[in-house]
């Protein structure tokens, strides 16, 4: 028997980076959805915020990287608040992590 040893501070890393990618991918409304569904409308909204301020700030600035590292970081802190609270969903977040970075 094996056991998996899941490291979290990267999962959650790598999911800050792909909810991101995400939020400014042209598959966005679908990611989100998922996320509503496996994570809840806090992460919905939080996901929302990040397209609308990708959006906005890629208009504004061209595409300045600022933006999207911002909000990985963001993202870093509020899914290690989600996991600290809820582990259960460490699966649910690794999954979607994995779709958020084939968008």
């Amino acid at each position: 028997m094996s056991t998996t040893v899941i490291h979290q501070p990267r999962v959650i890393w790598d999911a800050a980076r792909a909810f991101v990618r995400a939020a400014g991918a042209p598959g966005y409304h679908e990611f989100a959805s998922e996320a509503h569904h496996r994570l809840g409308p806090e992460i919905y909204e939080a996901l929302m915020d990040t397209h609308e301020y990708l959006v906005t700030e890629a208009a504004r600035t061209g595409g300045d990287r600022t933006a999207t590292d911002l909000e990985a970081g963001k993202w870093r802190v509020r899914l290690e608040e989600l996991l600290h609270a809820r582990p259960e969903l460490t699966d649910p977040v690794r999954e979607l992590t994995r779709r958020g970075l084939e968008l």
